[in-house]
């Protein structure tokens, strides 16, 4: 047998040995032992042809987790003590369910809130309840509103009938009358016909509270986007789709406007009387709108409540709009009491934290908001100044605080 000379067994086994690497490093990497990939396509710069048919995930299941790098700075404490201005925690109406009251002011003591309002506590002995689990039996940590009984609208004296409810109510130890949105959007009379914010059977009453030394807090109208039809050009289509009964596109609703334009009338004919325009004025979608509302109406102030999410995705509007009016806005929340529910308003409040979910994301909108850092002189009035300067209107109120 011939001999195979000594270095061309040496080229061999370099060849060999290099086939072998170059093997081991293919299959690490997903390619076939030939050099093709298993797997990868290759890298190029168009949308494949197919993209629309793979899209397939629903947008119920569609949680997305950022990859942007923001610190974030949590505030387990308001700087300063809170009055919560917009709540309906254990109220008469139930809804929120229903909480140990217990349980509601160590929520309130781990987060420094003071003291919060419930909106929604009826009239007679349903008011009575409310205030029996909540007001007496913690003084000073709640405040309890009444409310307008409706179903007496058809009465020829209605409007005696809710001056006398509310002078009731009073009596019994609420601080301020609450309207719901079903003035101007629900609330009809025997023939069908809406009744709108600025019926003249409502005046007496606005004129009651006045007289009082009581505020109006009212809700009319809802989002922009419920007046729009719930289709894919609509931002709150997971939300329209949970509460179709939130929706009020079509010919058989007035207009946003419309009622807005009502309830500014009532604001006007009613200088004595101190109105809150809950939600921010319920057009937090436009600051503009809502500032010629504080310019015309020296009577009225605004709280944000459950509209976070509309003011944090504005930053530079909203906190411009903050420290114009210091002096007219509340701190107001409208959601199911909880540390991180109150945590949450604070971050957005205080921090400069950019890009964070609002409280409930994404039930309103699959948007982010950012933080406003607001000054402390701001806060302070926002957090429990404004509130104080406006229950203190109540003709008996103690000069040591709210009773």
């Amino acid at each position: 047998m011939k001999l195979i000379p000594y270095a061309v067994k040496l080229l061999i086994f370099s060849l060999a040995l290099g086939s072998y690497c170059s093997a081991q490093n293919s299959a690490q990497n997903g390619a076939k032992p030939d050099g093709s990939a298993q797997n990868q396509a290759p890298i190029g710069y168009k949308s494949v042809s197919d993209a629309d048919q793979k899209k397939t995930l629903l947008l119920k299941d569609f949680h997305p987790v950022s990859m942007l790098h923001a610190p974030a700075h949590p505030v387990d404490k308001a700087k300063f003590y809170v009055i919560d201005v917009h709540s309906h925690v254990n109220d008469a109406a139930g809804i929120d369910e229903h909480m140990p009251p217990e349980r509601v002011v160590e929520v309130m003591n781990n987060t420094n809130v003071r003291t919060i309002v419930i909106l929604t506590g009826m009239w007679g002995e349903k008011l009575q309840a409310v205030i029996n689990e909540m007001a007496k039996a913690y003084p000073g940590r709640f405040i309890v509103f009444s409310q307008i009984d409706w179903s007496k609208i058809d009465d020829s004296n209605f409007s005696k009938e809710m001056v006398a409810q509310l002078d009731d109510a009073v009596s019994r130890g609420a601080r301020g009358l609450k309207v719901l949105k079903d003035l101007g959007l629900g609330v009809r009379d025997k023939t069908g016909k809406l009744i709108t914010v600025d019926d003249p059977r409502l005046d007496p009453v606005w004129e009651e509270c006045g007289r009082l030394g009581i505020p109006v807090s009212i809700h009319v109208t809802d989002p922009e986007a419920f007046f729009h039809a719930v289709d894919n050009t609509n931002e709150r289509y997971e939300e329209l789709t949970e509460h179709p009964d939130w929706g009020f596109y079509g010919p058989q609703f007035p207009t946003k406007e419309s009622i807005l334009a009502a309830r500014d009338r009532v604001f006007a004919r009613h200088p004595h009387t101190t109105f809150v325009a809950l939600h921010m004025a319920n057009w937090p979608e436009n600051l503009d709108y809502v500032a010629s509302v504080l310019d015309t109406y020296p009577n009225v102030m605004v709280e944000f409540g459950a509209r976070e999410a509309e003011l944090g995705r504005q930053p530079k509007h909203s906190r411009e709009f903050f420290l114009k009016y210091q002096d007219r806005i509340m701190f107001g929340t409208d959601n199911q009491v909880s540390e991180e529910m109150y945590r949450n308003h604070f971050r957005w409040l205080e921090t400069g934290d950019e890009y964070f979910d609002y409280w409930g994301y994404p039930g309103q909108g699959r948007w982010k908001i950012y933080g406003m850092e607001l000054p402390d002189e701001v806060l302070e009035k926002i957090y429990h100044s404004n509130a104080e300067r406006l229950f203190g209107q109540f003709k008996t109120m103690s000069a040591k605080g709210i009773q």
